[in-house]
Order: C-alpha cells, then structure tokens, then sequence
C-alpha cells in the first residue's frame, strides 16, 4: 500500500544525500567512466513498495544474500518482535507479504508494545492536497532522504483540511454538508474517527496534542476562524469521548491564526495587547504575556520547541533588498525575544525571491521547516545543529498543499 512517490525518483535516493549538488568529475550523473567502480543504479520492485536504489562510486555491489528459510522460522517470537519493530515503518509494509506469520504478527499487541518501547523513526514531513477532488499524501522521511506516497482514500468524502499533526495522529477539520466536522487518523494503520459535535458548533482554529505516557489525545478549538471572539475555549479529551467548555479568550487583536503549543501551553500572538496571549491547559484559563516583537518585523510565525522552547521565526526590514529571515527564542524569565540565528542570504533568496511571496513555516522537535508557495521549495533548520539544508524532491510544488511534520507510529490509536 505504501510506495516512494513515483515523481520523485530523479531527484531522491535512500543513500545519497536530499538534493546536494556534486560539481567534481566522479560525482556527476551522467559522466563518462570506464572504472569498474562506475555508478550503477539499480531498481528493485520489492512487494508492496517501488523504490530506486542509486549505489555511490567506488561501492562493490553485493548480490543479495540468501536467508535460510529454516533459521528465520525458528526465531522465538519475542526477538522477532525486537527485530520488527525497529525496522523503518515504512518498510514493514513489505514485510506483510513475506508470509502469513509475519503480517499477523505486524497486527499483533505484543508488536505494537515493542513498537513503543523502541526509539522513533525520526521526524517526517506530511503533504496533504486534492488531486481532482481526490485526497492525495505524501510523507518524506528525514533519516531515509525519501518519498513515500500514502494512499488516503480510506477517510470519508468530504471536503476538509489538515489541522495538523501529534504523536502519529493526524487531525483535520472540514465540512460535512453544512455541519463543522473534526476527525483524528493515523495514515499508517489506515483508522480513523469523527470526533464529536462540539458545544459550539462552528469552524474553529484547532490544535491536536498527543500525550503517549497515557495514551490518549486532546484537541483544543479556541476563537471562530473568521474572528469572532465570543466562543468560549473548547477542549476535546479522548479518554472522555467529549468536548468541555473553558474560558472565553480575552478580547484581543490577533497577528495572526497561528498557534504553537509547548509545555502544556498554547500560544498566539497578539497586536494589542502587543505581546502573546497563553493558553494553560492544565488550569483552562488564559493570560497575556507582554513580550515585544523584535522592529521592523513584518511577518512572524510563532514554532514550539523541545524542554520549553518557544521560537519567532519571521522577516526582518522595509525593502526586499534590505530583508532577512531571522529566528527569536523566547527568554521566559525576562519576557524578550533573543535572537538566536539568521537565514543564510543565499537561502533567502532562493526561497523568497520577491519580497511580497509568502512563506509557512512550522516546527518540531527543534526543526524547523521552511515553504514558499511560489517556489515549491522546501528548508530546514536544525536549531541544535545550527545546519541549513534544502528538502529534496517535488512533493512540496503542489501549489495546494499542505504540509506539517509527522511521526509515523504504530501505535498511536485514535480511540
């Protein structure tokens, strides 16, 4: 079921590097070799998963080594297990097929526990859009460098948008008819569920958060998408199955509709009061923090980050050629924003190269990802690393799409 996006071959491979240009005379595609160390692609068809494999010079390929059927049917269950669940998730789909123990055990409870137990996969990029009104996903994989295109034909036919991600989840909102709808998936088992009328039943600005210690997951609505702030806070808790009304936000001037959610708390930002306003979800009351934004900001987006971090990722200056992208940190004790990077020149304007193009940004893990919808480029920052690299592949240059990172899990459940 699943596959590497098939438009994507040319310009993703597993072991090479996402889209780093080689200039030197053994590093280009294309070029004449007459060493037996010359670059040989090779295209295997496993079952379940195209995929091209380019070997690297000066790699003697290896024919594929024989398993002895024997010794691997012999295997106790529970190494088995351990050994499963530690292959890459989108991997194990072609694993289904190799026998009927092996796809029963990839659906079993003792699987999924291990599944838990083991570090994940590492951060991944989902794109949603409608292709002739038919959903479309692709999911990129940082630690592979590649493509994966997801079918999405098991969610209802109605029109909807992706809310985001947590956990393994993916949430999205959309309208069934005229009623205002929220369902909650999990792309990799193929499950999904309606959540709930809310209390207020009107389109709403949505967060989902998954919390693994208990298993369970909550989504937060807070003002009417068209500015109307007299809806009250709702919260979604899925271990009660029910929305719950909390405080209505104070009457503030949004910058923008864009949320970040980090230690328990939910930001936005705010022109006046000029600062942020805070959302506690474990005491469901509001409160404005009065952090200035830096000068001459003209557009900021606000990204959480990993043990409290709150980044300010936005534009700096009045002219095109005069602008920058620069990232903030949030200094909680002294309530200030402290800049702490600044995009590269030659990144900025490869990515936006008129001043007026708009850009998304958003963040996990303390990555931070870059997209213009004009250019249909991808960047990524490493906050730790202090690293810029460019996403490879074409799965970003649907003008239409939307895209949000994503941990592909097993186990996160829906229920």
């Amino acid at each position: 079921a699943f596959r590497d996006d098939e438009n994507c071959h040319k310009q993703v491979s597993p072991i090479r590097g996402g889209g780093s240009r080689n200039t030197s005379p053994s590093g280009r595609v294309g070029s004449r070799n007459t060493s037996p160390s010359r670059q040989k692609v090779i295209k295997t068809k496993p079952r379940g998963l195209d995929e091209e494999t380019v070997a690297t010079f000066g790699k003697v390929v290896h024919p594929d080594v024989q398993m002895e059927d024997n010794i691997w049917a012999m295997l106790p269950e529970d190494l088995l297990n351990e050994i499963l669940a530690r292959v890459p998730p989108f991997m194990i789909f072609r694993l289904r097929s190799v026998c009927k123990r092996w796809n029963l055990i990839l659906q079993d409870h003792s699987f999924l526990k291990f599944h838990s137990q083991v570090p994940s996969h590492g951060p991944c990029l989902l794109t949603f859009w409608k292709n002739s009104q038919t959903p479309q996903c692709s999911v990129f994989s940082l630690p592979l460098k590649t493509w994966y295109r997801i079918p999405f034909n098991f969610l209802p036919q109605w029109a909807f948008w992706l809310v985001g991600s947590s956990g393994g989840l993916v949430c999205f909102s959309g309208l069934d008819g005229l009623t205002f709808r929220t369902l909650v998936c999990n792309p990799l088992t193929q499950t999904w569920r309606t959540l709930p009328s809310m209390n207020y039943d009107q389109q709403r600005q949505l967060i989902v958060v998954v919390d693994r210690t208990d298993k369970s997951f909550k989504v937060i609505a807070t003002s009417d998408i068209y500015g109307d702030r007299s809806l009250p806070t709702e919260v979604y808790d899925s271990k009660i199955d029910k929305w719950t009304v909390h405080q209505i936000m104070p009457a503030v001037n949004l910058c923008s509709s864009k949320m970040a959610y980090c230690d328990s708390r939910l930001y936005l930002e705010t022109l006046s009061p000029l600062g942020l306003m805070m959302y506690r979800l474990d005491l469901g009351y509001w409160e404005h923090i009065p952090a200035k934004f830096p000068r001459s900001l003209l557009d900021g987006y606000l990204v959480a980050g990993t043990h409290k971090r709150l980044f300010l990722v936005g534009r700096i200056g009045l002219y095109s050629t005069l602008q920058s992208m620069r990232i903030w940190e949030l200094d909680h004790a002294k309530i200030l924003w402290v800049e702490i990077s600044r995009m590269p020149p030659k990144y900025f304007r490869a990515l936006l190269r008129l001043s007026a193009e708009r850009f998304e940004c958003f963040g996990q893990d303390n990555l931070i990802c870059f997209t213009s919808w004009n250019q249909g480029k991808g960047l990524l920052y490493d906050v730790d690393k202090k690293v810029w690299s460019w996403i490879a592949g074409c799965a970003l240059q649907s003008f239409n799409s939307q895209v949000c990172f994503y941990e592909p899990r097993f186990d996160a459940s829906v229920h």
